[in-house]
């Protein structure tokens, strides 16, 4: 399962989608700021290109509450 975190406060979100067993540090952010969905997305991109995250910011307009409920609290 993909492990995804949620920071109360901020009301943002974070799904791994990295290869625990693999070096993820990322290297690249591709900020997304899609008018149409009124959001910031963050892309991050591993050195050889792997997306291994994405950040979403305002989380509870943007994922399903499903899927923070589930998430790991860090705050």
């Amino acid at each position: 399962m993909t492990r995804v975190t949620y920071d109360r406060q901020a009301n943002a979100a974070y799904i791994y989608l990295n290869d625990p067993a693999l070096d993820n540090d990322v290297a690249f952010v591709y900020p997304c700021d899609p008018i149409k969905v009124d959001g910031m997305i963050n892309l991050d991109f591993a050195e050889d290109g792997r997306l291994v995250g994405v950040e979403v910011l305002d989380a509870r307009a943007k994922l399903p509450h499903y899927l923070l409920d589930r998430a790991e609290i860090i705050g």
